[in-house]
């Protein structure tokens, strides 16, 4: 395999660059229907979704972003006072153009919508009541994930039906790893489809004599651990949810399809940081095992080099040169210094990155410098989508 270098003298190289994301392309595209906005915690995704859907949404595109960012920035930013799970419109967008909805995932009623419409009104309300689904459907590891993997494919069945959306952009949960977002409904069908969990649910299902004495055995001592009650609720609990545990893992596979099929673009997200990038590899490696369509990397918060050509050395040398000539030298040595300590850090990002492409030379590349505020409102948004397209910003 090529190493993408290009010689320009004995023992030295210089790393091909990285080929341009054409985000505008992605964007105009009529057959990307889903973007997938991912990365560890911290890179900017949800000020990226929520950039690209306002951008795309004003170059003609029907638009909702979900996002599932506690800190609601997105609803801050959008002009939204507050965002849950009914996707709302947007004001502000340029007229004439496309539109643009905005939601943030409410996890447990996710959840209960779906248990809603799958069993009849009497198991639904038993399933609801229940201590443990309580417990399962608010803080169990992975439901967030699994939930937003369910909401997706809820709004790309009704878009698909309704018309309402040709673009769904999705900001991913801000969990530990990136990669939990595919790995939440294996984790949650495996806990569901566990042997304990079965052996719970084997008197429900099978003949009398089930309920022999090695299970009466683990039964009590069960009880003595976590009591009679947690026992029965969880065993009620477990029977009652056993009838919909089948179209959960269906509609999760259906929905892991989505997410591999050619109508969806996958987009990682990264600070040009060592462990930022080293977890945008991983995924980037994840994505390409799992035959996901990756569309590119966008690294956020990029350092911008200095106007002056002055390399980082050289500036050293000049303020010392200063400072030995005269004592009072004034505020120029510091300058100098500052300058130094730019250039430096825009050559290590630079060597950051290049090591990445030389780890994955096909991926396409957008970096968006480093904005001297936050962003909080529609016009921020747009500033951050023309660096994401290349252009400057307005």
């Amino acid at each position: 395999m090529s190493t993408r270098t290009t010689r320009v003298g004995p023992l030295a190289t210089t790393p091909a660059p990285a080929p341009a994301l054409d985000v505008d392309a992605l964007l105009d595209d009529p057959a990307t229907e889903i973007i997938v906005c991912c990365g560890s915690g911290g890179v900017g995704k949800t000020t990226t979704s929520a950039a690209l859907a306002l951008r795309a949404a004003e170059r003609g595109r029907k638009v909702v972003v979900l996002t599932i960012d506690p800190a609601r920035r997105l609803a801050q930013s959008m002009g939204i006072e507050a965002l849950d799970n009914t996707p709302r419109p947007v004001t502000g967008i340029a007229a004439g153009t496309g539109s643009l909805d905005a939601m943030m995932l409410d996890m447990k009623r996710t959840f209960d919508e779906v248990v809603e419409s799958q069993a009849s009104p009497e198991k639904a309300k038993a399933i609801l009541e229940n201590p443990f689904y309580v417990a399962l459907s608010s803080s169990f590891a992975g439901t967030q994930e699994y939930m937003a993997m369910e909401k997706l494919g809820q709004l790309h069945r009704d878009a698909r039906a309704e018309g309402t959306y040709d673009l769904i952009v999705v900001d991913t949960p801000p969990s530990r790893s990136a990669l939990d977002f595919l790995d939440a409904p294996e984790r949650l069908s495996s806990f569901l489809d566990g042997k304990f969990i079965r052996l719970l649910l084997a008197p429900a299902r099978g003949p009398a004599k089930l309920m022999g004495v090695g299970f009466s055995l683990m039964t009590k001592a069960v009880t003595k651990i976590i009591g009679a009650t947690v026992l029965q609720d969880l065993q009620m609990f477990v029977t009652a949810f056993d009838t919909l545990f089948g179209g959960f893992r269906q509609r999760a596979q259906q929905t892991f399809e989505l997410l591999q099929a050619d109508g969806t673009a996958f987009l990682v997200v990264a600070a040009p940081e060592p462990d930022a990038l080293r977890e945008a590899a991983y995924f980037v490696e994840r994505l390409s095992g799992e035959h996901m369509p990756l569309a590119g990397l966008v690294v956020n918060r990029a350092s911008t080099k200095p106007a002056s050509d002055l390399g980082a050395d050289e500036a050293m040398a000049a303020a010392e040169r200063l400072r030995r000539r005269n004592s009072d030298a004034g505020i120029t040595p510091g300058l100098l210094h500052l300058h130094a300590d730019r250039v430096r850090i825009v050559e290590r990002e630079q060597l950051l990155r290049d090591r990445f492409t030389a780890a994955h030379p096909g991926v396409a590349t957008a970096v968006v410098p480093a904005l001297p505020s936050d962003v909080h409102d529609l016009d921020g948004l747009r500033r951050v989508g023309d660096l994401l397209a290349g252009k400057s910003a307005r």
